[in-house]
C-alpha cells in the first residue's frame, strides 16, 4: 500500500477523536483556547510558509535528517534478524522532542503568545521547549515532579542555562503526572497569554494531532531511509511507549503499510503488580486523564495508578489516544519490558556498538534484542532510539556503585 498515514486515522475535526479515544474533557474555559489551537494548526499544516520555515529549523537547527543505522555487532551477535536503529538520538540537545517543540513554537509565535509552559518527565522534552523558548525570545515556565528533577539533575540545569524557569512538582509520586497536574492548573490561570507545548502524543484534542503531526517526520525518513537500504519495507517497527509520541512518530508512516508489524514497548518497571510498573496498554483500562480519553492504569477508586518506571520519561499512568485506538483495531501490539531488561540493552549496546541508548529507548531495544534470534537472518527491525543515554550515566552509575543494577557480564569489568 502507498498511501500514507496521515489519510487514515486522522481524528474527527471537530471532537478529535482517534476511534473511540481522545476529546476534550476540560474546563469550559479552555475549550475556546484549545478551538483557537486547533484553527491555527490546520491553517499552518499545509501552509507553504509554515511548512518551509518548520523544515528550515528541523534541517539546519536541529541537523535532520537523522540516519538510520544497521547495527551489525548486535545483530552478529544475536543471531537472526538485522538490527537497524532510526537516530534520534542525533537530533540537537539528543532526542526526538525538539521535532515536536520546534512545530509547537513556531505555532505560538504565529498565535502571537510572548511566555510558554511545559511539563517535563525524564527532562528532554524541557529541555527542547527550553531550547526553542530562547530560539524564538519567549519566557518559558517548566514543571517537572521533584523525584524526577533529582534523578535528571544535568536536564535541569542545562534548561536553567537556557533562561527557563523549572518548577518542581512536589504533590503525589512527584513524577510526570504530577508534572502535568501542575502545568495544565497553571495553563487555566493564564491561558489567554500563555502557550502550553504538550511534549508527547496526549491531552486534549488537538494536542495529540499536533504531536503525530511534527513527529510523524521520523517514519517519513525511516521508510523512504529503509527502502533505500534493503529495498523493501522493514518486518517490525520497535519503539517504547511512555505517552507515546516517538513511537507514533514512528509509527505513523507504516499503519497503512499491514506487513509491518507495529510493536510499542511499555515499562514492567520492577514487576506487573501495582505501584511496580506503568504498562498502561498492557493493563489498563479506558477512562478520562488530563482532559482526554484512553487507555489508563486506575487504583480501586478509579484514579489515576501509582505507577514507576526506572526511566522518568515512561512512568506516566495513561497513553495517547492514537495508540488506544491501533490497540483495540489490533493493528498495533504493545508489550512491556522490565527495568532488568532495560539496563541490559543499555549496557549491550553502549558495549557493541559504541552508542549509549536514552534508557527510554533501552526498553525497545530489550524487546528487539528479545525477538531477533528467534528470527530470520533476512528479516529486518527498526527500532526507533529516540534518545541519547548522556543524561541517565550517572543515574545508572549510582545504581551500579551501590550494587542496586547488575551489568550484563559483557561489561562488568566497568
Amino acid at each position: 500500500m502507498t498511501a500514507t498515514a496521515t489519510t487514515l486515522h486522522r481524528p474527527d475535526t471537530s471532537t478529535g477523536f482517534f476511534g473511540a479515544y481522545g476529546g476534550q474533557f476540560v474546563p469550559d474555559q479552555l475549550k475556546p483556547i484549545l478551538d483557537d489551537l486547533a484553527a491555527t494548526f490546520d491553517a499552518c499544516k499545509d501552509d507553504p510558509s509554515f511548512i518551509e520555515e518548520f523544515t528550515y529549523y528541523l534541517t539546519r537547527y536541529s541537523g535532520r535528517a537523522t540516519p538510520l543505522f544497521l547495527c551489525s555487532n548486535l545483530t552478529a551477535r544475536l543471531g537472526g534478524a538485522r538490527i537497524y536503529l532510526k537516530r534520534e538520538d542525533l537530533n540537537h540537545l539528543g532526542a526526538h522532542k525538539v521535532n515536536n517543540t520546534i512545530g509547537q513554537i513556531l505555532l505560538a509565535k504565529r498565535m502571537g503568545k510572548k511566555k510558554v509552559i511545559a511539563e517535563t518527565g525524564a527532562g528532554q522534552h524541557g529541555v527542547a521547549t527550553a531550547a526553542t523558548a530562547a530560539l524564538m525570545g519567549m519566557q518559558c515556565t517548566i514543571y517537572m515532579g521533584a523525584e524526577d528533577m533529582e534523578r535528571q539533575k544535568l536536564n535541569v540545569f542545562r534548561m536553567r542555562m537556557m533562561g527557563a524557569e523549572v518548577v518542581p512538582a512536589m504533590s503525589g509520586q512527584r513524577t510526570l503526572k504530577e508534572a502535568v497536574d501542575e502545568a495544565l492548573a497553571a495553563w487555566v490561570q493564564d491561558a489567554n497569554e500563555t502557550f502550553y507545548l504538550l511534549g508527547s502524543a496526549v491531552g486534549p484534542h488537538p494536542y495529540p494531532a499536533i504531536v503525530r503531526h511534527f513527529q510523524s517526520v521520523i517514519g517519513r525518513e525511516a521508510r523512504a531511509q529503509i527502502l533505500e537500504a534493503e529495498g523493501r519495507l522493514p518486518d517490525c517497527c520497535i519503539a517504547c511507549v511512555g505517552g507515546g509520541s516517538n513511537a507514533i512518530g514512528l509509527f505513523a508512516e507504516f499503519v497503512p503499510d499491514t506487513s509491518v508489524r507495529l510493536i510499542g514497548v511499555e515499562p514492567a518497571g520492577r514487576g506487573l503488580t501495582y505501584g511496580d510498573h506503568a504498562a498502561t496498554l498492557c493493563l489498563g483500562e479506558p477512562g478520562v486523564l488530563h482532559g482526554f480519553y484512553s487507555y489508563m492504569l486506575k487504583d480501586d477508586k478509579g484514579e489515576a495508578a501509582a505507577v514507576y518506571s526506572i526511566s522518568a520519561g515512561l512512568d506516566y499512568p495513561g497513553v495517547g489516544p492514537e495508540h488506544s485506538h491501533l490497540k483495540d483495531m489490533n493493528r498495533a501490539e504493545y508489550v512491556s519490558v522490565t527495568d532488568v531488561e532495560a539496563v541490559d540493552a543499555f549496557f549491550t549496546l553502549s558495549r557493541a556498538e559504541g552508542i549509549i541508548p536514552a534508557l527510554e529507548s533501552s526498553h525497545a531495544l530489550a524487546h528487539a534484542m528479545k525477538m531477533a534470534p528467534a528470527m530470520p537472518k533476512d528479516a529486518i527491525i527498526v527500532v526507533n532510539l529516540s534518545g541519547r543515554g548522556d543524561k541517565d550515566v550517572a543515574q545508572i552509575e549510582e545504581m551500579v556503585s551501590n550494587g542496586l543494577v547488575t551489568p550484563p557480564a559483557m561489561v562488568r569489568g566497568l
